[in-house]
């Protein structure tokens, strides 16, 4: 069913590596079905992306991967019978050679979120990261009611008709929880697989005090959802 499952890549100034990581996506999803949203970048990141055949969208100012997951999700309309929709990161962070493991979870029918989980295998993960996942995770799964063990992984699978009608509103990385709370308050399935931790010399777009602050600001504002 690769064929009817779609990639959105957020991406910003990922020239160095989003060509391997395209390369790798399309062992698995036609890359007519891979939904690349540069995202303000300043490098070629756009052209390399566009020379891989995805349907590139052009943010002209960084906005945020929130901001540019909803950029794509309209486009998703035009990619007829598109099932499921993988989100995965341009900068190597998430393997897409996992792709398989998420469309064959997906393909059982018992899940309509499948979220990536590195809590198992935590070996690279610096130490800060897994208190603030386990931390963030701990809310998360308090605030839905069922066990969230990696909320913060932007590694995940969503039923496409379940995303399409999910009312997204936040543009950082807090975006990752506010799909799962919105999911799960529109009654979704939710399930977790075991992922890869991987961490290389790429910069991270993450800060941790401001990150925190929207992230406690979603919690809250999403008890009057």
């Amino acid at each position: 069913m690769f064929d009817r499952i779609t990639a959105i890549v957020p991406a910003y100034n990922a020239a160095a590596g989003i060509e391997a990581v395209l390369e790798k996506i399309k062992r698995h999803i036609p890359a007519g079905n891979i939904i690349v949203v540069d995202d303000g970048s300043i490098d070629d990141t756009a052209g390399i992306a566009a020379r891989s055949g995805a349907i590139v969208i052009r943010h002209e100012m960084n906005k945020g991967k929130g901001a540019a997951i909803r950029t794509a999700i309209p486009r998703l309309s035009s990619l007829p019978g598109i099932e499921g929709v993988v989100m995965l990161d341009a900068d190597g962070q998430h393997d897409p050679m996992e792709i398989p493991r998420f469309v064959e979870e997906f393909s059982k029918g018992r899940a309509d979120l499948i979220i990536g989980n590195r809590m198992a295998n935590r070996r690279g993960m610096p130490a800060i990261r897994v208190f603030a996942n386990r931390l963030t995770s701990a809310v998360v799964s308090l605030r839905t009611g069922q066990r969230i063990p990696d909320s913060q992984n932007g590694y995940r699978l969503v039923r496409a008709s379940l995303l399409e009608r999910l009312d997204l509103v936040t543009s950082r990385y807090e975006i990752d929880s506010e799909i799962i709370i919105k999911a799960c308050r529109a009654r979704a399935r939710v399930s977790s697989i075991p992922v890869n931790t991987i961490y290389g010399e790429e910069k991270s777009s993450i800060r941790p005090l401001h990150d925190a602050l929207r992230f406690i600001a979603l919690v809250i504002r999403s008890l009057f959802w």
